[in-house]
């Protein structure tokens, strides 16, 4: 019964251990995602076919790369995701043009714009 305990024991002692690295590891994008762009352009290919093309365009963004997935057509939101498929805000389309006001400094502040995908059928 007492190698029972201590292994109990030592598996509790260790829970603090894992949830802070658990912890660490998902605060920081990559591998940890649960999706990545790869995934929002399977999205996008299943959706019949817009005009104009959807496009999926990378950013540097307060130091962090982002993607902005284009509007199929007019007065609809432009959304910017991080590296994880988080949205973090629509900086371009809807009735105004000027996006959801989120982040409104996203045209003066990202850099680095690479086309990453275009739909082309």
């Amino acid at each position: 019964m007492a190698p029972l305990r201590l292994f109990c024991l030592a598996a509790i002692g260790s829970l603090p251990l894992l949830s802070s690295q658990c912890s660490h590891a998902a605060s920081e994008p990559g591998p940890q995602c649960a999706a990545s762009i790869q995934t929002k352009i399977a999205e996008l290919q299943a959706l019949p076919k817009s005009n104009p093309a959807y496009e999926v365009w990378q950013y540097t963004f307060r130091g962090e790369p982002v993607y902005l997935v284009t509007a199929p057509c007019c007065d609809q939101y432009e959304t910017l995701y991080d590296a994880c498929l988080n949205v973090l805000c629509a900086p371009s389309g809807g009735l105004s043009g000027q996006g959801d006001g989120r982040c409104p400094e996203f045209r003066q502040l990202a850099a680095d714009r690479q086309l990453v995908w275009r739909d082309s059928r």
